[in-house]
């Protein structure tokens, strides 16, 4: 932190800015740390108008769950302009190793991309991970020469292994996914980017732009959202404040919040005092 520190205080600041906005998964060069969904939307435009808004450069579908065929006009595939943003084909829906590795294939067959965020639901109730079926869809998929973006819970220990077993990023959840619930466990997001290597991106349970801010400020690589935008009374708006909420939340980090102390500190000088 004290390097990241030390490289925003120098140099040219508008580069320094837009240094800080990237996100870097293996080759693959992302100009916003946020990276949004493609379901729930009232309609195709307000969900075009929406990812527009929140300035991403990657944008998630549910292989499970989109027609793949280009053509059809009713479909998330068509109004998605592959030119403009990176398509991350996921496989929510999927209750078995097997099944998330059948939809990742077909995502790929269908010229979406070499990356998947691998999602296995292990709970209909809480929607939490399936993390033994998701370690085991991760060997597979990265054997296959998949890049893995793995959701997973906050759970330090199958982070490691995630990241042993090759995955590009590990996602764990800030809290169950559609909650709207905000960073439920803080440090154990901060120990996840403190012991990986690889990106670290937050997915699930972010409801607002101030849970966006918290949760950068962990000092995470970047955050995947859907519901948090798709079910605002105004998705556009809702949009906007996020991407602001995701870079302030990353200068937040980045220049270092003062010590919390449990006493008051007088913040004009005390010297030169009249008698």
């Amino acid at each position: 932190m004290q390097s990241a520190q030390a490289e925003a205080s120098t140099g040219d600041v508008g580069a320094e800015r837009e240094g800080d906005r990237r996100l870097v998964i293996g080759p693959h060069v992302l100009a916003s740390r946020l990276i949004v969904g493609t379901g729930k939307y009232a309609d195709n435009l307000t969900m075009v108008r929406a990812i527009e808004a929140s300035g991403a450069d990657m944008v998630t579908v549910a292989v499970r769950r989109v027609d793949l065929d280009r053509s059809h006009e009713e479909g998330v595939l068509h109004h998605l302009d592959p030119d403009r943003w990176q398509l991350l084909p996921n496989t929510a829906g999927c209750y078995s190793a097997e099944d998330a590795v059948r939809y990742a294939r077909l995502g790929r067959a269908a010229g979406l991309s070499d990356m998947v965020k691998l999602e296995v639901i292990g709970d209909e109730r809480t929607l939490l991970p399936d993390v033994s079926a998701t370690l085991e869809a991760t060997r597979v998929l990265v054997q296959e020469g998949f890049r893995v973006l793995a959701y997973t819970n906050e759970d330090v220990v199958m982070a490691l292994r995630l990241e042993d077993a090759g995955c590009a990023a590990v996602m764990p959840l800030a809290s169950p996914i559609g909650s709207g619930l905000g960073l439920v466990n803080p440090y154990y997001i901060r120990e996840i980017k403190r012991r990986l290597a690889v990106p670290v991106i937050v997915d699930a349970g972010v409801g607002t732009a101030s849970d966006a801010c918290e949760t950068m400020e962990q000092g995470v690589d970047g955050i995947l959202m859907n519901t948090a935008l798709a079910e605002a009374r105004d998705p556009v708006r809702m949009a906007r404040a996020m991407r602001a909420a995701v870079d302030a939340g990353r200068d937040a980090f980045l220049a270092g919040r003062m010590p919390r102390r449990e006493w008051a500190v007088p913040s004009s000088p005390t010297e030169g005092m009249l008698d």
